[in-house]
């Protein structure tokens, strides 16, 4: 029984240090195949230049089937294949598969390929290699892979605007993208594309091109070149720099392969024609709601040669522009329109106009009565003005509208005021409170100011709220004045965005015993002045004097703490 036991104990020791011997001399690792790619670091855009790539077999086993896998690096174009047994179905696409001898324990080799490379410069262009085998006696098949990147130093090609360095706005623009090629070999499906500026309007090109933006350009041998030849008319802002930007590469597997760029500059000078407004006469007008603004535009030729065959073209921007009034002498607008046409054909100044002489076109609209529905701060009435490709905007400030509301109250809760009904006679000196509000639209305001005189039976009795308020009475003038201050948009509407200013004062008139009271003024016409913080401009508005007999019962409006005695 032990020497049967013994004997199972060592077989299976036996059976196991066997598999553990196989296993370990047939173990394989990939890293015994070492594969590299050797080619140039920087190359020159399309220079041949050669990949080798090399492989060697570290291990004891040979390596059989092996299938080498080449791919050229992007832009590039395959020369032809270096080895004849390689599958070149794929080498247009830049792939190609070769199936090679078996590589013995030990064995090195060395397989070529090469390419031209194209591209911009300082581009990286990465080539790859992958070798896949399966090891004698093994049925796995195993795969190394390598890449390689060539920088593009330098691309022998000579591609720059002919432009000049200055234009006038409105001027016809001529200018050429030249080209030559030092490449080693002829450069065919060449295409050139062109990105013009803001304001630049494409006219003709020489030769013709596939559409306004790009060329098909014929192939250019070693040391030759071409030229594109461009017109169009640019137009722009004095000092505006208008960029032209171009591009010259080859189409390849239908992608476009950028093989140089150039971009340059024009500077737009003083414009020959100068252009000026005037409205309602001033060079410096401020609108009021409701204004008929009666504009003139004036184009004088300041250059030294003359002005043929220009237009006009006006747009008028804001919401307070009334269209349906818009109308015009020799020019071309459709009502509820925003725009003026003034064409040469119908301008003699426009068809030809000589060095240092003058233009003039007209033009009449209204200004909205505000009423937009939504709050608008600090209104412009804009006007842009184009004229043979000289831009001019002209803005125009609106004044702020505001105004006061006057009321007077007899027996109410403000002040217990107790003035008599309409048409009672007066036994006593009777009391009204009086209110002043104020209301304002889209700009702020500074020193704001109320303004009214009291008649010579009608005085303050001191009574105001709130406590603070700058309210002060002159009796030699009769005058009272509340000193409001500075006052922000929109109060006192009802799109208001904050509290209006209001003030409470009560004054008292004296008894007449012999007649009714019904005609007699209590608070003269009151009138409210400030100057617009926008537009600079003072402004006023006024509005009815309030008599006893318009006075009505008090509301009850929130108690305000505090009255203050009237300096009188």
């Amino acid at each position: 029984m032990r020497k049967s036991t013994l004997f199972f104990i060592v077989l299976f020791l036996g059976i196991v240090i066997a598999g553990v011997w196989y296993w370990r001399t047939n173990i394989y690792s990939k890293e015994v195949l070492k594969l590299e790619i050797l080619g140039p670091g920087s190359v020159q855009a399309g220079e041949e230049i050669e990949y080798l790539v090399k492989f060697k077999n570290n291990g004891k086993s040979r390596l059989e089937k092996p299938e080498l896998v080449f791919e050229y690096p992007a832009n590039s174009v395959p020369s032809v294949l270096a080895v004849p047994s390689a599958t070149s179905t794929n080498a247009q696409f830049g792939r190609v598969t070769q199936p090679i001898e078996d590589i013995y324990p030990g064995e090195e080799r060395v397989v070529s390929f090469k390419a031209r490379l194209f591209g911009k410069e300082n581009d990286n262009l990465e080539a790859k290699a992958s070798l896949a085998y399966q090891p004698k006696n093994l049925k796995a098949r195993y795969e190394s892979k390598t890449s390689f990147i060539s920088q593009i130093r330098f691309v022998p090609l000579t591609f720059e605007f002919d432009l000049p360095a200055k234009a006038e706005p409105g001027d016809d623009l001529e200018f050429s993208l030249n080209y030559f090629s030092n490449m080693q070999s002829v450069l065919d499906n060449l295409r050139l594309k062109v990105v013009y500026p803001e304001g630049f309007l494409f006219s003709t090109a020489k030769p013709r091109g596939l559409d306004q933006n790009e060329w098909k350009v014929s192939a250019v041998s070693p040391a030759d070149g071409g030229r594109l030849t461009i017109k169009g008319n640019i137009s722009g802002q004095e000092g505006e720099k208008k960029m032209f930007r171009a591009q010259l590469g080859i189409v390849k597997d239908d992608t476009f392969i950028v093989l140089k760029e150039a971009a340059q500059g024009v500077e737009m000078t003083q414009p020959s024609l100068h252009i000026s407004q005037m409205i309602n006469g001033s060079q410096n007008y401020v609108a009021n709601i409701g204004d008929m603004l009666h504009y003139e535009i004036f184009f004088q030729n300041i250059g030294k040669r003359p002005i043929e065959k220009k237009f006009l073209l006006l747009n008028l921007e804001g919401d307070f522009f009334d269209l349906n009034t818009l109308r015009t002498t020799n020019g071309d607008v459709g009502r509820g329109d925003n725009s003026i046409i003034w064409d040469w054909k119908n301008v003699s100044e426009l068809r030809y106009l000589d060095a240092g002489e003058e233009g003039e076109l007209e033009f009449w609209v209204k200004v909205k009565d505000g009423s937009l529905g939504r709050k608008i701060k600090n209104p412009l009435l804009v006007e842009k003005v184009n004229a043979g490709g000289n831009q001019k905007t002209f803005e125009t400030k609106i004044n702020s509208v505001m105004g006061v509301v006057q009321k007077a109250y007899f027996q109410d809760d403000k002040f217990n005021s107790a003035g008599p009904i309409s048409g009672a006679v007066a036994t006593t000196s009777p009391t009204y409170t009086v209110l002043w509000e104020m209301e304002n639209s889209w700009n702020d305001l500074t020193n704001v100011k109320v303004k009214a005189s009291l008649p010579a039976n009608v005085r303050p009795t001191g009574r105001t709220s709130p406590l603070d308020a700058k309210f002060t009475f002159d009796a030699s003038s009769r005058q009272i004045v509340w000193n409001i201050g500075d006052v922000s948009a929109y109060m006192g509407s009802e799109s208001a965005i904050s509290v209006s200013p209001v003030l409470w004062f009560q004054v008292e008139a004296d008894a007449d015993n012999s007649s009714t009271i019904d005609n007699g003024i209590l608070v003269n016409e009151v009138e409210i002045s400030g100057q617009d913080v926008f537009t600079g401009e003072n402004i006023s508005e006024s509005n009815r004097a309030i008599t006893i007999s318009s006075a009505v019962v008090g509301p009850q409006p929130p108690n305000e703490a505090g009255e203050v005695q009237v300096n009188q």
